[in-house]
């Protein structure tokens, strides 16, 4: 079996430099989670006013009642999750560029629209 050498590729360095900035913003993150967290109207003397409501793995939907403390961290760290899927949504786009642009590819009688392969 023959095995071919795979040459380096030639990515632009304005998309490796992007690429690099969205690596490092996910390096710094906090914690993560999923969910959403909301403050419900108080119904008597006692209890919390805060609630957390998620998806198990078998997408029945789950609630916790928090502190108020527990609201805010769970809110920043809900915060941190939908950053996070910015930029790995941001990171695929460039991927994606990257294979288009940077790596040869068989020959086309048609380019690609963005309906087979959408660039945004």
């Amino acid at each position: 079996m023959k095995v071919m050498k795979q040459k380096p590729v030639a990515v632009p360095p304005s998309l490796q430099r992007r690429y690099r900035q969205l690596a490092r913003r996910l390096a710094d993150v906090g914690f993560i989670t999923q969910g959403s967290v909301f403050e419900r109207n108080k119904r008597g003397a006692s209890g919390s006013r805060y609630q957390w409501t998620w998806k198990d793995r078998n997408q029945k939907t789950r609630s916790l009642t928090l502190s108020a403390e527990q609201y805010h961290w769970l809110k920043q760290a809900l915060a941190n999750q939908r950053q996070v899927e910015a930029t790995l949504k941001e990171m695929r786009q460039l991927s994606q560029r990257i294979l288009l642009s940077a790596i040869p590819g068989t020959r086309r009688r048609k380019p690609l629209n963005s309906r087979v392969l959408p660039l945004n």
